[in-house]
């Protein structure tokens, strides 16, 4: 697909009529990096309506690269553009990079219209990758700005967090809020150590799987604000810590937990690590295992959960170049397998059914337009 073919499927996500907006969200699906360009170019220079469909689209393919240019669009002097903007940034927060975190955190320090700061620094809250242009904020020359990002830090809780922290307990406006925040990345860590300690003090395999799935029950409503620590366990050299902080990390479902647990699917020893760093994958939902996924199918205690997660990858068009070796796995004679290849067939069968039927779509229309003009 052309560049100019792209821009002009862009402009048509406003298009009146349902299918050629079907086709240009199909395109922009479809065209991977190309596509992602052309959206940031022509939200530069669209109208309203069309620059509130693409950041909604730049959302959807929750490409990095969308996020500086989203954050510029918050300046935006249409209210449904800045609106877009900001709701497409808060479902991008997982996979938003350092480069729109600083974007970010400069425009909380230039912004005076208080409901528009109150929108950015939520945003900054909801970044994972916010922590270290945030610390930053710290040591601004606005006593309003410093307290702004204190307040930001306790709200997201990262432990990378800490050192700015001690550093600002030095300033007396920010004294109290960031010993309190420190007290309570404490507690969590101190809470993390001695859940773990106790797996690691649990004989018996049965006492042990036990303790595990009571650790993670009592664990992760914590949530995100434990996921560099679950991360650290990852390396454990306690097998059932590792399983605990893989089963924790896919049920938290944070991005930055990926690569790590690739990392285990890669090299741990343990087949129970495997499983967990798998379904956790799995849930995750992310593209980037794809061949490990592949590489464990003929592993007999892996298969089931290969499939599974594989069947879960929300980047359906990315399992295209292995059809053939779904198709043949729709008759394994395990059954999870074969339903779970069925399905990933089946999705791709109605991703080649919607290309086709757009393409005869806009081969009609652009037939009654030839005729037209004849």
């Amino acid at each position: 697909m052309s560049k100019e073919s792209i821009e002009t499927l862009i402009g048509e996500l406003v298009h009146e009529e349902d299918w050629k907006r079907m086709r240009a969200m199909a395109a922009c699906v479809q065209g991977g990096t190309n596509a992602v360009l052309a959206l940031i170019h022509a939200l530069e220079t669209s109208a309203p309506a069309l620059k509130a469909e693409i950041a909604g689209m730049l959302a959807r393919l929750k490409d990095p690269k969308g996020g500086v240019p989203l954050v510029r669009l918050l300046r935006d002097p249409d209210e449904t553009a800045r609106k877009a903007a900001a709701i497409a940034l808060e479902q991008m927060a997982g996979v938003l990079d350092a480069d729109a975190a600083e974007a970010l955190v400069h425009e909380l320090s230039i912004l005076q219209d208080e409901v528009q700061r109150h929108i950015v620094a939520k945003l900054i809250g909801a970044m994972p990758n916010a922590v270290g242009p945030v610390c930053a904020m710290l040591k601004h020359d606005a006593a309003a700005v410093r307290l702004t990002a204190v307040e930001m830090l306790e709200h997201l809780l990262e432990p990378k967090s800490a050192d700015a922290l001690v550093d600002a307990m030095m300033d007396p406006a920010l004294r109290d809020a960031a010993t309190r925040t420190l007290r309570k990345l404490t507690a969590i860590r101190d809470r993390f150590e001695e859940a773990f300690n106790v797996l690691r003090n649990t004989e018996g395999s049965a006492e042990r799987e036990e303790a595990r799935m009571a650790t993670v029950i009592g664990l992760l409503p914590i949530g995100r604000p434990s996921v560099d620590i679950l991360i650290e366990s990852l390396e454990d050299d306690d097998w059932l810590v590792r399983e605990a902080a893989a089963d924790l990390l896919g049920k938290i479902a944070d991005v930055r937990s990926v690569e790590p647990l690739m990392e285990r699917l890669r090299k741990d020893k343990d087949t129970g690590v495997k499983e967990l760093a798998l379904k956790a994958l799995g849930l995750i939902g992310d593209a980037r295992p794809l061949e490990l996924y592949i590489e464990a199918i003929p592993i007999r205690p892996l298969r089931v959960f290969a499939m599974e997660a594989l069947a879960k990858i929300k980047d359906v068009e990315t399992l295209r170049s292995y059809q053939e070796l779904f198709e043949r796995l729709k008759t394994d004679r395990d059954g999870l397998v074969s339903y779970n290849a069925g399905m990933i067939v089946d999705k791709l069968a109605a991703l080649t059914m919607q290309a086709e039927v757009q393409a005869g779509q806009s081969e009609q229309a652009g037939q009654a337009e030839d005729t037209d003009h004849g």
